[in-house]
């Protein structure tokens, strides 16, 4: 490697091979080179004279790719299209490439079915990670778990639901995901200006032959539809909605980790620490969460694509230009690379977390009195008590207990036995132990939210058994 070689980072950290051939150099060359061919085909079934032998001339050299060769002749030509169909001719020994066609009919389908691709691959990862989700969610169905808002303990949930309300998250997201893959238009076969006068011209004024053609390569690219009244390029808005969308599948890994790196630093969990890992250069006892800081950095870098991507939205000069190209070279593989390397991480994580039951039981012990005073508050009522008058109650005890509790006056939570006394409540000692002993494991209607998810995702699963079935690669 010589010593100015500057690397990508996402794809050499972060994304799966798989993903790095969808969008490395190599990879797009040899689309191209298929796009090409299937160009040359179709133009030949419908009728354009193509010479004995030269079609398979081309397929039997379009694995030959040259990325110095392709450079070195774009220095003289200054244009990127130009030098890759001079390699791919003398390659071939033939010159019966790109007739009829601008530049933009080869990059922006090339460019259109790496993103269809992308997206695909996502798809089954993001199943892979709703699986997971899934199975946690049942392993943790009913174990009570301290829930809290504003990153205070709030009130009795449990683990399971916590997990399912993150996994719903992604579920939906996931469902806008398959809306953009179900109708991701092509650009289609549609020459310089979009009026297909070029291939139309080719086909002696046959307008129908120009339609027919766009058929073929459509089926070629394994798109759902295409634009119909497109110009040179396609709306910038469509890179838009696919890296918008990559974003929103990303927010419910974002808050899952965001949330693990809370419990972990409260010791209530662990996204696992793998054999000779180090936490810390100077601390050995540091087991940081490194890969749930990862992913929220990820989202970080996806939501910084996406700002570039809404900034070509809306914003075209009549056709493409470099001003557009120059942004789409950086964002396009990137933010997929991005997201890619964000799930690889994820589901490692779901595959190695731990969750420290005996601490889960101690916090929750430690704060059930509080987390019990919607439910005080209503027996309260029931027993004829104003609601405010109530709330006001409650509230004095309880900011006076954690007080207690936090400078060292006690040592255990006494909130239940303040409130016995309290009056205005109206609720006896043996009451409140009776809230106490069923709000332990009362947690609503969690156990049957879990249900709900857990079925949608296994329908989900049966439907893809190939995401079923995937398995994240080794990460750094």
């Amino acid at each position: 490697m010589s010593q100015d070689h500057i690397s990508n980072v996402l794809a050499q950290r972060y994304a799966s091979p798989a993903m790095r051939a969808i969008w490395s150099g190599e990879g797009k060359v040899r689309l191209e080179r298929d796009y090409w061919i299937a160009v040359l085909k179709g133009q030949r079934d419908l009728g354009i004279p193509v010479p004995e032998g030269v079609i398979e001339a081309y397929e039997r050299v379009k694995d030959q790719v040259d990325l110095d060769s392709i450079m070195r002749r774009e220095r003289i030509t200054r244009h990127d299209v130009k030098a890759r169909i001079e390699e791919f001719c003398d390659l071939a020994g033939h010159e019966h490439l790109h007739k009829g066609m601008t530049s933009r009919d080869l990059t922006e389908n090339v460019e259109q079915l790496q993103v269809y691709r992308g997206l695909q691959l996502i798809e089954t990862k993001s199943i892979a990670a709703l699986i997971r989700f899934a199975r946690h969610a049942k392993q943790f169905r009913d174990m009570p778990f301290t829930a809290r808002t504003h990153n205070v303990a709030a009130q009795v949930t449990t683990l399971g639901k916590r997990i399912a309300m993150f996994g719903e998250e992604m579920l939906v997201s996931h469902q806008s995901l398959v809306n953009v893959l179900d109708t991701y238009p092509a650009r289609g076969l549609k020459g310089a200006v979009g009026t297909r006068l070029d291939q139309i011209t080719l086909f002696n004024g046959d307008a129908g032959k120009a339609r027919a053609l766009e058929k073929q390569i459509l089926k070629h690219l394994g798109l759902p539809r295409s634009f119909d009244s497109v110009g040179q390029v396609y709306p910038r808005s469509l890179d838009f909605r696919a890296v918008s969308v990559l974003t929103e599948l990303a927010s419910g890994p974002g808050n899952f980790a965001k949330t693990l790196r809370l419990m972990a630093g409260h010791e209530l969990a662990s996204e696992g620490f793998a054999k000779g890992q180090v936490g810390s250069s100077a601390m050995p006892h540091k087991m940081n969460s490194r890969s749930c800081e990862r992913i929220n950095g990820l989202h970080v870098v996806l939501k910084g694509y996406l700002a570039m991507a809404a900034g070509l939205a809306g914003d075209q000069w009549n056709e493409g230009d470099v001003s557009c190209s120059v942004v789409r070279r950086v964002m396009l593989p990137d933010a997929f690379l991005a997201m890619d390397g964000l799930l690889e991480t994820l589901l490692s994580v779901l595959d190695q977390m731990e969750i420290f039951d005996a601490v889960v039981a101690t916090e929750l012990n430690r704060y059930l009195p509080f987390l019990l005073t919607t439910t005080v508050m209503m027996e309260a009522v029931k027993k004829g008590a104003g609601r405010e008058g109530a709330h006001e109650a409650i509230k004095e005890h309880a900011v006076a207990a954690i007080r207690d509790l936090r400078t060292g006056k006690i040592v255990q939570n006494d909130l239940l036995k303040r409130l016995a006394a309290d009056q205005r409540l109206g609720l006896s000692e043996a009451e409140l132990a009776q809230v106490l002993e069923h709000g332990r494991a009362n947690s609503g209607d969690a156990g049957a939210q879990v249900d709900y998810f857990a079925e949608q995702v296994d329908a989900l699963a049966k439907a893809k058994p190939e995401a079923a079935k995937y398995t994240p690669g080794a990460i750094l």
